[in-house]
């Protein structure tokens, strides 16, 4: 049977009130000696404080919680570590929720889930709310962030400037003597595939290189779908280079050269983007655009819990790490 509170406070001859002060910190509430009595009680009794029956009466709550998309990279993993270990520096527990892949129904019971938890604030990564769930978050009152993903100007968000890194990324493969260039795996009707595409096209048409529908490959970001868009580049282009949108898709793209005796990078030059570690643990070692994902969980964190006239949109640092594979 568990110890409750009603016990701490008959062990130290104190009323329940004042052991519920004493758990608050409201010192000028009680004397020295009465707040001694109350510990000491506690560790004999091995009395654990009920954090959400505490968050219910005070309305207070030192949670914030992490909503991310159903992975189909491996990206989001850096961003989660860094706003774990800031979090835990400024006492703050962390929960983390799956929302699925744009799934209205899912984010909804999430968004359910933290708002009756009275959390601090939310930390949404790589997530595009859907439908009914974009007015449960505004209407929630709770501080949020949106991470790795650029929203509408009534949004805060922390990330990468898309259009950039698509416009860099095939600047970088024209300058290596490339003129026939697929963007493959990203989803083109979802804001950050569109501005990756964007990116992709003016690079192109700053450089007087006609585009061609052929060479951009929807897809899901997955190792599968970076598998299938080597497939079909094979079969039904005669690309020399590929941007894919994440080292997975770098990788199955890769993986696929190499089964069809298509020699990287001799034969074709592959970059992806993103930059986390795998792009170091295979072979060959992959060129990438990498981004501050650490960077970026850190910025987020900051930015739910600021006031005043700081930015609510704010774009982090990336750079082009070439390697082997270009």
């Amino acid at each position: 049977m568990s110890v409750t509170i009603k016990d701490v406070a008959k062990n130290a001859n104190v009323s329940i009130a004042t052991v519920s002060r004493v758990l608050a910190g409201k010192k000028e509430a009680y004397s020295l000696a009465t707040e001694k009595r109350v510990h000491k009680a506690i560790q004999e009794l091995g009395y654990k404080k009920n954090k959400a029956a505490v968050e219910l009466v005070t309305m207070k709550s030192n949670v914030i919680a992490i909503l991310v998309s159903t992975p189909k990279t491996n990206f989001a993993m850096k961003i989660i570590e860094s706003i774990q270990k800031n979090a835990y520096k400024k006492d703050l527990s962390v929960i983390i929720l799956f929302v699925g892949d744009n799934d209205e129904e899912t984010q909804i019971k999430a968004l359910n889930t933290v708002i009756e938890r009275q959390v601090k604030g939310i930390l949404l990564i790589s997530v595009e709310l859907c439908g009914d769930a974009i007015n449960l978050l505004k209407n929630s009152g709770i501080s949020n962030v949106f991470v790795s993903t650029a929203m509408s100007k009534e949004s805060k968000f922390v990330s990468s400037d898309d259009f950039k890194i698509g416009y860099e990324a095939t600047k970088f493969l024209i300058h290596k003597g490339h003129k026939k260039i697929g963007l493959s795996s990203l989803e083109v009707d979802k804001f950050i595939g569109q501005q990756r595409v964007a990116g992709y096209l003016s690079a192109l048409k700053d450089h007087h290189i006609p585009q061609n529908d052929d060479w951009i490959f929807d897809g899901d970001y997955s190792y599968e779908s970076g598998v299938a868009s080597m497939q079909y580049y094979a079969s039904q282009t005669d690309i020399t280079a590929v941007i894919g949108a994440s080292d997975l898709a770098a990788i199955g793209i890769i993986n696929t050269a190499q089964k069809l005796d298509i020699n990287v990078p001799d034969q074709l030059a592959v970059i992806s983007i993103d930059g986390t570690y795998l792009v170091d643990i295979v072979s060959p070692r992959i060129t990438s655009v990498t981004q501050s994902f650490y960077n970026m969980g850190e910025t987020a964190l900051k930015m739910l819990f600021s006031k005043g006239n700081e930015s609510s949109h704010i774009y982090t640092s990336f750079q082009i790490d070439e390697r082997e594979s270009s």
